[in-house]
């Protein structure tokens, strides 16, 4: 996602302040800075999902063995898959 926004920014550049030609009823500078703005959105949602750790749950659990009196303890841990 991170390198499709920045492709995303350059095209609406180059569409936006490179191109010199006029198509009728059309703006290229509008259509370039839209594709900035969504390449712009996309390059930081990328950055986002990237940064996002992956969390762990730890649940521990203590029963008391009523025949022996002896306490259990047991531990379990889930862990979120990669995005």
């Amino acid at each position: 996602m991170v390198v499709g926004g920045v492709l995303l920014f350059v095209v609406g550049a180059i569409l936006a302040f490179g191109v010199s030609f006029a198509v009728p009823g059309v703006s290229m500078w509008i259509i370039g800075i839209i594709l900035m703005i969504a390449g712009a959105v996309l390059f930081i949602v990328g950055l986002v999902a990237m940064m996002r750790r992956r969390g762990a749950t730890t649940v521990e659990r203590t029963a008391v063995d009523p025949a022996t009196g002896n306490s259990v303890r047991s531990s379990t841990t889930n862990v979120d898959p990669m995005p």
